[in-house]
């Protein structure tokens, strides 16, 4: 307990003095990079711009088109829409071109359903495997959620959250499943639902990462599934279309 209160006091000194939470800039296997080939930079920007809606949905890609908005030349373009066209988020019809398929209520459907048997799984290899340098990341990410709760700061509480996951998914010491859990991270951030109530809802989310945590606390693999499940069985319901 005196070792928690410690870094919570040094955590609130940190902000005070206008440090930040660290987000961590990921791929999709969750890796922290410093680099990637240009091919791969593009197919994560346009990724990006087909989930948030910039790229809409049956709309044209050409080589040149895709060139002259990302100032990229034709040889990564091709790699990054092929890239795409495997993710099931681009379709190269033949004669015709590349087009933008984006995600159905379908597809979204069956993410969470998906998320929530992969992220229970995370949780119970996690709690077995986690180390303690992954321990004491995942408290101090939690006492970060708690402190942005506090402060009623949707933006930052989403990107801590976000990581908290993370941790979660590199504890499980699986790298299959850590790239699929967050792919979906990555997709379903883009199709949240705008919540209104900000106050209810960060305390809701927050109290169940508490349980979440306290079960990594406890080493209790049962009690984890169970919180992760309700979790994820809360986060389908406040973010139906």
């Amino acid at each position: 307990h005196r070792g928690r209160i410690r870094r919570l006091h040094t955590v609130k000194d940190k902000l005070k003095e206008g440090e930040k939470m660290p987000v961590k800039r990921t791929d999709l296997t969750g890796v922290k990079t410093t680099a990637a080939p240009l091919s791969t930079d593009l197919f994560f920007r346009i990724k990006e711009d087909i989930l948030s809606g910039k790229l809409k949905e049956n709309q044209k890609l050409t080589e040149q088109a895709v060139c002259d908005q990302y100032k990229v030349s034709r040889t990564p373009v091709r790699e990054a829409l092929l890239q795409l066209e495997m993710e099931g988020l681009v379709e190269n019809i033949p004669n015709r071109g590349a087009y933008v398929l984006g995600l159905t209520r379908q597809d979204i459907e069956d993410m969470y359903t998906l998320r929530k048997i992969y992220e229970i799984q995370a949780v119970r290899w996690a709690i077995s495997r986690i180390t303690e340098k992954e321990m004491d990341e995942l408290e101090e990410t939690f006492e970060f959620m708690e402190f942005y709760t506090m402060k009623n700061d949707m933006n930052k509480m989403l990107n801590i959250n976000i990581n908290f996951h993370q941790v979660i998914y590199k504890a499980s010491h699986n790298r299959m499943l850590r790239q699929l859990l967050s792919s979906y991270q990555l997709y379903i951030k883009h199709h949240k639902k705008p919540q209104k109530d900000t106050e209810k809802y960060l305390t809701e989310v927050l109290e169940e990462h508490r349980q979440i945590f306290r079960a990594f606390k406890d080493g209790d693999v049962d009690a984890g599934v169970r919180a992760m499940e309700m979790h994820m069985d809360n986060s389908r319901e406040r973010n139906q279309y």
